[in-house]
């Protein structure tokens, strides 16, 4: 009797399992709890361990860290890979100051997010957290083709390789070169040439042979004085 009241409900319960394991499986994981960290974001990338030492050594992370969970405003982040850094001239990095460290770093970030598409209508040039966007100063300027984005700086050129994170307040975009601003990197302008001196003056030289002509210029005097006095006498002379 017992087995003719469950008989019915078999079929039903094994729908009602096989739906429930079915839509447990396809529930998507949350993401991860936690702050959003700069740092962690790039060590999980991979290939980006000398601008993870410059953040944490100039303190950008914590003020990127700080921005990202105590405001709503959005970054973007231009991440150049080791291999970029190593492309430099040797010594390049070493000869900065910790402040130019810290505007080299600034350089690469944006007070705004940007998506892809974004960059296909944005005003140059782009105001960095480095400053000035003047030029001459830090000024930083995008193009487009198609899905690609090119970067000049006035100094170089980039181009963004791929996202490696976005989450709708930053994102972090590989770049294929650091990004040096002109202010840091640009020619030092050359030095005003200096004022020519005056020429002092030579005393004119006397005309060669000229002692010489005013000996001649003289005997012929004295030549022609003692020539009118003869005349002279023989003239007084027949007068008498």
């Amino acid at each position: 009797m017992r087995k003719q009241l469950l008989s019915p409900f078999v079929p039903f319960l094994m729908f009602f399992f096989l739906y429930s394991s079915t839509s447990l499986a396809q529930t998507p994981s949350p993401a991860p709890s936690g702050p959003t960290n700069i740092t962690a974001i790039l060590e999980k990338a991979g290939q980006f361990t000398t601008l993870i030492r410059l953040m944490k050594s100039t303190q950008e992370a914590d003020q990127i860290n700080t921005q990202l969970n105590n405001s709503n405003q959005g970054l973007t982040v231009f991440a150049p890979t080791d291999n970029s850094f190593s492309s430099l001239k040797a010594g390049t990095l070493n000869s900065l100051s910790d402040q130019q460290k810290v505007q080299l770093v600034q350089f690469h970030i944006l007070p705004s997010f940007l998506s892809m598409s974004n960059f296909q209508t944005v005003s140059n040039p782009l105001r960095t957290q480095a400053g000035n966007s003047a030029d001459g100063e830090f000024p930083l300027n995008v193009t487009t083709s198609g899905n690609q984005v090119n970067i000049t700086t006035g100094v170089n050129s980039a181009t963004v390789a791929n996202t490696i994170y976005t989450d709708g307040q930053l994102v972090v975009y590989q770049v294929d070169q650091v990004l040096l601003p002109l202010d840091l990197f640009g020619a030092a302008p050359a030095p005003a040439p200096a004022p020519s001196k005056p020429e002092k003056d030579v005393p004119a030289k006397a005309p060669a042979g000229s002692k010489e002509d005013a000996s001649v210029d003289a005997s012929g005097a004295s030549i022609a004085a003692v020539s009118f006095g003869a005349v002279l006498i023989a003239a007084i002379s027949l007068k008498i």
